[in-house]
């Protein structure tokens, strides 16, 4: 602490009033981190997702609200920024390799029109892991927004790494959020993975459009009953006391497993995801 002090204050000698002019810490307010898309990218809405630890199946939420919108007629895009754990394009059936102009990388695309950007897609084997530090991460996902060609679309979903580290900071900081949507699940420990998100959520800036819970309840094949195998949702509970909405439940489906591994993802509906569709087209 004292020798980062004693750094900071360096150059205290040769700082004076007119040096300062201009610096946003001068008038109290916030530097502006926020960089520049494409300028082949007409991206109208930027929704992040997220989540306060990881295995609440963030990646498979954010495909099942993409295809929420692009059956509702709009076009829509997922940028994962899930660096060291992607699986966006293994759920969508895409692959390499992508086109590289002088302009830009233009994203893969989805049998269903989906457009993706991820690491998997620039690596040559996409099982080697992805060994880097924070620093070199956030990078890329920046690269995702500056040198990717996304085209025309209406609702581009980031899909975060789990926790509140180096890329959840770089998405809030530089892209241009209109929200967030928080993903957990039916655990007691749902209050802390909802308020750990809604808070670094509040402390940026970023408004959170509400929360969805996966794995909230398995359907018996034979009568119908809701088993709660992961125990009794909190979901209503814990968005209650942050006055967010409840976007969806969804429950654990047999065949989902099967439409990831297949790449065709975009084939499986979750009726329970319609407050999504209303939530996000609320921002058009």
């Amino acid at each position: 602490m004292a020798d980062q002090a004693r750094e900071n204050c360096a150059s205290a000698s040769s700082c004076s009033r007119g040096s300062c002019e201009g610096c946003p810490s001068a008038g109290g307010g916030k530097p502006d981190f926020s960089i520049p898309d494409n300028p082949g990218s007409h991206i109208k809405h930027v929704v992040g997702v997220v989540s306060g630890k990881g295995g609440v199946g963030k990646s498979f939420v954010t495909a099942q609200m993409a295809g929420v919108m692009r059956r509702a007629g709009y076009s829509v895009g997922i940028l994962d920024a899930d660096i060291t754990g992607p699986s966006i394009p293994k759920m969508y059936g895409v692959s390499r390799p992508l086109e590289v102009t002088e302009t830009g990388t233009y994203p893969a695309e989805a049998k269903d029109g989906t457009k993706i950007m991820s690491i998997n897609l620039m690596l040559d084997d996409d099982e080697a892991p992805v060994i880097w530090r924070g620093p070199v991460i956030a990078g890329v996902v920046k690269q995702f927004w500056t040198d990717v060609i996304w085209g025309d679309v209406d609702y581009l979903f980031v899909d975060m790494p789990p926790g509140t580290g180096d890329v959840p900071l770089t998405a809030f900081q530089s892209l241009p959020l209109d929200g967030i949507v928080i993903v957990t699940s039916p655990q007691e420990l749902v209050r802390m993975i909802v308020k750990k998100a809604y808070n670094m959520a509040k402390m940026m800036d970023i408004p959170v459009l509400g929360v969805v819970e996966n794995f909230s309840y398995l359907s018996c094949p034979d009568c119908g009953k809701k088993i709660a195998v992961f125990g009794e949702s909190k979901v209503d509970e814990a968005a209650g006391e942050l006055n967010i909405p409840v976007l969806g439940k969804l429950p654990m489906r047999t065949d989902a497993a099967k439409y990831a591994d297949e790449g065709r993802i975009f084939e499986l509906e979750y009726e329970e995801l319609s407050g999504v569709k209303d939530a996000l087209g609320a921002l058009s």
